[in-house]
Order: structure tokens, then C-alpha cells, then sequence
């Protein structure tokens, strides 16, 4: 075999390497692209297709394309949707607002140095783990009338003088969840704030304390610009998180969403009409609907915030 002949040879198996080599990283993600296709792809698509269908098991009979009915029915007659839009509103931004302020004043308690701060760091997160239907029903059981103990403290501390129907008076009913919630939400972003505290550098506010800065002055031109990324991260994530939230709506107000629809978010609606009426075109109308809504306010919110700026 002459040299020449070799060399071809040897080269041609070099390129075959050098071409499986290329194709490997693709292989690699294969798996995981074939995931995302089959558990999110597939589905949304789904969506958007039975939100162009009459779509009920239960009569067969009526069931076909309709094109855009379902939306028009929406924006056009369906009036308990714009309230469920409000209700939404109301919700994301009280949950969110205040889960930021507890957890932001929570995570710069356990900065601190004190004794059994790990112990207190790690107590921290537990209400985070507890699962969101036990947690409603414990707080289902809380506010409870008859047997729940806040009533039972309340009256002996004289600050009622009858027992109160937190989940069921209007008054009380929205609140109630809020705070519920509230108990659940503010662990996250105690974490996560803890977790951009540790990151800064204590040097800087050294160095601020002998230029005569004080705490405040330090925490807004010190703490709150090293936190910004993190701040508008867990802020984005967790208004999805809550506009998506159905389990303890569910659960504590019975899968009704009252008394007379005050806690009946949009996504408890689309519940109300896909799962318990068995309208599914109709609930994919609402939930393509919610997909947009979160879709632009998450474009909007990062564009507004300035996320991946310089400073």
C-alpha cells in the first residue's frame, strides 16, 4: 500500500471523527428537546387549538370548529372574565408587593450574626416545603368558625364580640386567602434575598461607615443596587406564580371561588369553566387568553425594570 494511498485513507477516517464529533452535542440535547416538545410544546399548541372549538364531552353532538366564537363570547358577553381580571390584578400585585417587603426585612434579619442563626435560616424555608393543598387546609382550618383558633383568640382577647366566617363573609373572604398565601410566598423570597446578601461585599459597607454613612443610606445605595437583578428576577417569577395560582384558592374557598366571585381569579375561572363545566374550548379560549396577558407583562416588566443593563 503506497503512502499516498495511506494518507487518503487516515484522512477520511479523521473527517468521519471530526463529523461525529460535530453531531455529538446535538445527541447529547436530543433527549431533553424531545422532553420539551412532548410536555410543553405539544400542549400549548393543544390549547390553541380547542380554544378554536366547541369542545364538550358531555355533548358530543355540539362539538366543532367554531374559529373565534369562544374569544368574541368572551370580550363580548361574558362579563364575569373582566372581573376575574381585576380580581387577578388585585392579587398578583398584594401578594407579590408585600411577599418583597417580608421577605426583604426577613432576609436582612438573618444577615445578621446571632446565636442559632441557622437554626432560624432553616426554619425559614418550611413553610415554602409544606405542599399547597396542606397548607390550605390549614388555614381552612384556622379560619374556620367553629373550630378554628383564631376565633377562639380573638374573642379572648376581646377583639371580636361574635364569631367570624372568614372564608364566607365578603369583607373577609379576600383577605383571608391573601394572608394564607402570604404564609407560603414570603420564604422564597427570603431565600433568595438571603442568598444576593451573602454575595455583597462587606468591605463596601465598611468602607460607608467611615464615610459617616448610615444604615438607610447604605441599605438604598448599597444593598438595594446589588439586589436589583435578583429583586426583579424573583419579582417576574413569583407574578407568574401567583397569577397561575389555583390549589389554595380551590381548596379554602371550596372550588367555588366566593362568596359571589370575589376570590375567583382568572385561572380559578378557566378551572370553573374547563373542569368542573367541561367547556374545554371555551376554558382554552381563557387560558390562551391568561398566556398572552403573562406573556406581554413579562416582556413589558423587563423592558421597564432595565434587567441586563449596565448601571
Amino acid at each position: 500500500m503506497s503512502t499516498n494511498h495511506v494518507t487518503v485513507v487516515n484522512g477520511a477516517i479523521v473527517k468521519k471523527q471530526k463529523q461525529r464529533i460535530q453531531w455529538l452535542p446535538y445527541l447529547l440535547i436530543a433527549p431533553a428537546i424531545v422532553l420539551i416538545i412532548v410536555f410543553l410544546f405539544y400542549p400549548v399548541g393543544n390549547v390553541f387549538y380547542f380554544s378554536l372549538q366547541k369542545f364538550n364531552p358531555t355533548k358530543a353532538y355540539e362539538n366543532g370548529f367554531v374559529g373565534l366564537s369562544n374569544f368574541k363570547t368572551i370580550f363580548t358577553s361574558d362579563k364575569l372574565f373582566f372581573s376575574t381580571l381585576w380580581v387577578s390584578a388585585k392579587w398578583v400585585f398584594i401578594e407579590v408587593a408585600l411577599q418583597l417587603i417580608c421577605g426583604l426585612g426577613i432576609a436582612l434579619m438573618l444577615n445578621q450574626a446571632f446565636k442559632f442563626r441557622g437554626l432560624f435560616r432553616s426554619a425559614a424555608i418550611l413553610p415554602w416545603a409544606i405542599s399547597g393543598v396542606v397548607t390550605s387546609t390549614l388555614w381552612q382550618i384556622i379560619f374556620n368558625e367553629q373550630i378554628g383558633p383564631l376565633n377562639d383568640i380573638l374573642l379572648k382577647l376581646g377583639l371580636i364580640d361574635h364569631k367570624i366566617a372568614w372564608l364566607s363573609e365578603i369583607t373577609t373572604a379576600f383577605p383571608a386567602i391573601v394572608t394564607a398565601e402570604l404564609w407560603r410566598g414570603i420564604p422564597f423570597f427570603t431565600i433568595a434575598l438571603l442568598a444576593g446578601l451573602q454575595t455583597i461585599p462587606g468591605d463596601l459597607y465598611e468602607s460607608a461607615v467611615v464615610d459617616g454613612a448610615g444604615r438607610w443610606k447604605s441599605f438604598i445605595h448599597i444593598t438595594l443596587p446589588f439586589l436589583k437583578t435578583t429583586i426583579i428576577l424573583t419579582t417576574l417569577l413569583r407574578a407568574v406564580w401567583e397569577f397561575n395560582n389555583v390549589d389554595l384558592i380551590f381548596v379554602m374557598t371550596n372550588g367555588t371561588g366566593g362568596p359571589i366571585d370575589l376570590t375567583t381569579t382568572l385561572p380559578m375561572y378557566i378551572v370553573k369553566q374547563a373542569i368542573v363545566a367541561q367547556d374545554f374550548g371555551y376554558g382554552s379560549a381563557l387560558t390562551v387568553i391568561g398566556f398572552i396577558i403573562l406573556l406581554l407583562f413579562a416582556v413589558f416588566y423587563l423592558k421597564l425594570s432595565g434587567y441586563g443593563k449596565e448601571e
